[in-house]
């Protein structure tokens, strides 16, 4: 067997973390709240439908040499998957103070995205509010050119799940974030479709025709909230860097893991043959990706897996190539 190494190397909110003794059936969420105390991740359905487990996994895709950044469900991660990776959870997002006696305490402002959801009245019992929060922020921090328009919020937003505000107040705040705004500014060629002050003769905006072709404007307020309420900016350059020890080597990536708890022992190969030569050690082992199976049966059937294999670094199942009648995948 080749030379493995046993311990956990990955950083959350900046914070380099080295961890030796962790269970391999420790998902993220467990150690982020009951090891590393960071109760804003939220532990609500346990099987990755609700969202409110939501943190943002970044990683260094040597390949294109572009920083990735995706929205995952904590209770569905194992620990053990990410060595070597950037974890960052609602308590790491937000702006440094200005206020000298808050950079003294190492106080940080709202973020954006928290901010805007907070005074667009989206938050009720606030327990899902943690996830939105970050997978609006993961979606900003993906987006490298330009904001997300609101179809690619809604599309973010179909692993989070609100019980108690409702989805229109969540999507307002977050629509301020998007390149759409409202209507862009585009209606009728002057001022926003929504604001009652741009309606020009004739035309029926915020009202309706009656009988007589006559346009009933109705004094209504349509939006929650106003762009004036909030003072914090979005801008990506005031965000955390990410940790440069991660992009400048590879060493983590290279290698070959194995994290032997108490009753389970998780392998991650870093070459086809390390994998292959497992399976044929381990016949019945499960080989573990997204998680989203093995952890409910785990948890929930109380199934034991005593040995996990991840091949996530192995460069021959990561290989997609396109021709012209077809799609391959592996190498």
């Amino acid at each position: 067997m080749d030379e493995a190494v046993s311990r956990l190397v990955f950083y959350v909110n900046g914070s380099k973390v080295v961890e030796d003794t962790a269970q391999p059936e420790w998902t993220l969420l467990f150690y982020l709240r009951n090891q590393l105390r960071l109760t804003g991740t939220k532990l609500g359905c346990g099987e990755g439908g609700c969202g409110a487990c939501t943190v943002m996994i970044s990683r260094y895709d040597r390949t294109t040499e572009t920083i990735m950044h995706y929205a995952v469900n904590a209770c569905l991660t194992p620990i053990c998957a990410v060595h070597g990776l950037a974890v960052t959870t609602v308590e790491g997002i937000g702006q440094p103070g200005d206020v000298e006696g808050q950079r003294k305490q190492h106080k940080r402002r709202l973020h954006a995205v928290q901010e805007r959801l907070a005074k667009a009245h989206g938050s009720q019992c606030g327990f899902c509010t943690p996830g939105f929060v970050m997978s609006m922020y993961t979606l900003l921090r993906s987006n490298k050119t330009e904001l997300p328009s609101m179809a690619e919020v809604e599309e973010g937003f179909q692993g989070n799940l609100c019980r108690c505000t409702g989805y229109r107040p969540i999507l307002e705040g977050c629509r301020t974030l998007t390149r759409d705004g409202c209507c862009g500014g585009q209606a009728n060629g002057n001022g926003c479709c929504m604001d009652p002050t741009n309606q020009s003769n004739g035309d029926v905006v915020n009202g309706h025709a009656n009988g007589n072709g006559e346009t009933l404007q109705r004094p209504v307020s349509t939006t929650l909230t106003n762009s004036s309420d909030f003072e914090e900016s979005y801008s990506e350059n005031q965000e955390p860097i990410f940790p440069p020890a991660l992009q400048l080597s590879d060493e983590l990536d290279k290698q070959y893991l194995v994290i032997k708890g108490e009753s389970v022992t998780w392998y991650r190969p870093v070459k086809l043959g390390q994998l292959l030569k497992l399976k044929s050690e381990f016949p019945h082992a499960k080989v573990v990706v997204g998680n989203t199976e093995v952890a409910l049966e785990m948890k929930f059937k109380h199934c034991d897996y005593p040995v996990l294999i991840s091949p996530v670094m192995i460069t021959e199942t990561l290989a997609v190539e396109r021709t012209e009648d077809a799609l391959l995948f592996g190498g």
